[in-house]
């Protein structure tokens, strides 16, 4: 009896220790307390039988726990998928799951990089080397580019002297840092069989030798099937957030596009109807000033001004204030006078250059914060339209813009051509005026009449000339200069009379008209300027002075400049038409004689002695005499007055030839 409640008790130790869940060890010291009780023979077996059936159900109860693990592992997985808005923390839970499942010192993930055509570390957990987490694997490299490449697991008891993966120096590094030894790694696959597609690679690794079991093998392939599932699902709601994202913009565009078609009509009817009423180009500018709300300028082929700036309800000048006409020339670029505005000709050659990249791109160009649109007639650069205050000029308002420089050179087209035929009977009239004004006086003043020129009023005559092999230009480029004024051209003798409407002196005018004429002929073009003269003799006269001081222009070498009798000095006096004897000594001698006047010296007197004796200060104090040094003061005195070159070459001349005439007029 004893003996039967001793195999009982070791029987129920048995029970006891598979209800507590103990270690698989303890199970082993119940059939050896037996023994060192004295039990033995088939009471001692019956008790070591117990002890393996024991075990069987002890492991069959730990097999059913991890399992059961693995399961709730997995469901809380898919759950995570389900509930999926950020895919990093669904793949940080998953690779923290198979490090806790497997019971290793560290689990990762990696994905492929399509550009750099390499692998990379997406997620770690439980590394701690810096170096391992930066590591990048190129297919093949390595037990993980080997799963990429085959799309099969490995495993490796110990990666370090295992030579069935090819070792890089890189990797090598990488999981010696992080002092790896054993390592699992299974592919991320979407699809099965040969179609397959392995998008990444899920690694479980220990920092010590270990034999991973294919049930392992199996629970990480499991957690790998649910990291793709994760990766393809975000991609999915990726690009469905895309598509939508582009679908809301294409509606927009849409809606945009159809605002825009239905202005672009309304635009093109306005545009249309102001053409057809006989609108002319500063109509235009107005229109699209007002259609844009910016300020619109139209220029010519050379960068001046044709019409005044129109303000629309947006732009810089607003409305034009009460008294004013609201037609100012834009700021920066050269006035429609042509004498000049800030910026000048260098504006005036920028704005060419901006016309010359829009014709080359097609489209409306940016230049100093203004937009800049070429005005053509095929390939011909007929001028440009410039609008500022719209620096964000959108792709509606901008195709608006670029479509009105269409209508703009319509009707530079057709004021060119009414310009073009109505110079040509214009010129009749200048050669008719030139070759023979007192034929019929009454009668040319008659046809200038009918043509809209009032010969009996005051004119400045232009005459310009330039080389020959550009000259057929120049004749072109006067018309163009004189476009939208009253003035008019014509050829004569190889040069190009100009009468413009200007008010400025004959100086201002060739000036001027030289400045343009250059630019518009592209090569340099010399301007002699006369006048203002009224009725047809006087007209003529003042055209051949202002022949001839052209040939003295060319003769000082002033090419491309441009200049009048008046400007010329003592060349003025030879070559006037009055020989304005008393203007040439005023102007030469005045500031001397005023000087005299009203001081009672004698540094006229001085000069004259001076000149007189060769410029010799011995000589001159003999015959005024004085003191040598009274002479010194004197002339430091005219020095004063006339500036510090009144004794050059050019200015001694002129004060020698004003000093004889004075004395010649004194008689």
């Amino acid at each position: 009896m004893p003996k039967n409640t001793s195999v009982a008790a070791h029987l129920r130790r048995l029970l006891e220790l598979l209800a507590s869940g103990a270690p698989a060890e303890d199970f082993g010291t119940v059939a050896t307390e037996a023994r060192r009780g004295g039990v033995g023979g088939d009471d001692l077996a019956e008790i070591e039988q117990a002890t393996q059936a024991a075990l069987r159900v002890h492991s069959a109860l730990r097999q059913h726990q991890r399992r059961e693990a693995e399961l709730t592992a997995l469901f809380d997985t898919a759950g995570d998928l389900a509930a999926l808005r950020d895919l990093d923390a669904v793949l940080r839970s998953i690779v923290r799951r198979a490090r806790m499942l497997l019971g290793t010192d560290t689990a990762y993930l990696t994905l492929p990089d399509e550009e750099a055509g390499d692998t990379f570390m997406r997620v770690t957990d439980g590394s701690v080397s810096e170096l391992f987490q930066n590591l990048r694997l190129q297919l093949g490299e390595g037990l993980g580019g080997l799963v990429a490449q085959t799309a099969r697991p490995y495993a490796t008891p110990d990666y370090r002297t295992d030579q069935r993966f090819h070792h890089t120096r890189s990797i090598d590094a990488g999981v010696l840092d992080e002092g790896l030894v054993a390592i699992l790694g299974v592919p991320l696959l979407l699809g099965s069989g040969s179609g397959g597609k392995v998008i990444g690679a899920l690694f479980a690794a220990d920092r010590t030798p270990r034999t991973f079991s294919p049930d392992e093998v199996a629970l990480l392939c499991s957690l790998a099937n649910h990291a793709a599932i994760a990766i393809d699902t975000a991609k999915a709601m990726t690009d469905a957030r895309v598509a939508l994202a582009e679908l809301a913009e294409a509606n927009a565009v849409i809606r945009e596009r159809s605002a825009a078609m239905q202005r672009a009509e309304e635009s093109h009817d306005r545009l249309s109807d102001l053409v057809l009423r006989g609108g002319d180009v500063a109509d235009v500018a107005a229109a699209v000033a007002d259609l844009l709300e910016g300020d619109v300028t139209v220029f010519d082929a050379g960068g001046w001004p044709l019409t005044p700036t129109a303000h629309g309800a947006g732009g810089a000048g607003g409305s034009a204030p009460a008294g004013t006409s609201g037609t100012d020339a834009p700021k920066g670029f050269v006035g429609t006078d042509g004498t000049g505005g800030a910026g000048g000709t260098d504006d005036a050659a920028a704005l060419v250059r901006a016309a010359e990249e829009s014709r080359a791109t097609a489209h409306a160009v940016v230049h100093d914060g203004r937009w800049v649109c070429a005005v053509l007639a095929g390939q011909e650069m007929l001028g440009s339209l410039v609008l500022s205050g719209r620096p964000d000029l959108d792709g509606p308002d901008r195709r608006l813009f670029e479509r009105s420089s269409v209508v703009t050179s319509l009707l530079l087209l057709l004021r060119r051509s009414v310009a073009e035929a109505e110079n040509r009977v214009r010129g009749d009239l200048i050669t008719d005026l030139l070759t023979a004004p007192g034929r019929d006086p009454a009668g040319l003043v008659a046809r200038g009449r009918n043509l809209g020129i009032d010969l009996n009023r005051p004119h400045l005559v232009l005459v310009a000339s330039t080389d020959a092999d550009v000259r057929e230009r120049l004749a072109g480029a006067a018309v163009q200069y004189l476009f939208g004024g009253d003035g008019v051209s014509a050829e004569h003798a190889g040069t190009v009379m100009l009468v413009p409407a200007s008010g400025a002196t004959p100086g201002e005018a060739a000036g001027a008209a030289a400045e343009q004429l250059t630019h518009l002929v592209g090569a340099p073009v010399t301007v002699a300027g006369a006048g203002p003269a009224a009725g047809p003799r006087a007209l003529a006269d003042a055209h051949a002075e202002a022949a001839r001081c052209l040939q003295a222009l060319k003769v000082l070498g002033r090419r491309g400049a441009g200049g009048s009798a008046g400007e010329l000095g003592f060349l003025g006096v030879l070559l006037g038409e009055g020989h304005d004897v008393d203007g040439f000594v005023k102007a030469t001698l005045g500031p001397l004689l005023e000087y005299d006047d009203r001081r009672g010296t004698q540094l006229v007197r001085t000069l004259a002695a001076y000149f007189g004796c060769g410029g010799s200060l011995t000589r001159a104090k003999e015959e005024l005499h004085v003191h040598i040094n009274t002479v010194v003061q004197r002339l430091d005195r005219v020095q004063a007055i006339l500036g510090p070159d009144w004794n050059s070459p050019e200015n001694a001349l002129e004060l020698q030839l004003a000093l004889r005439l004075r004395l010649l007029s004194l008689g």
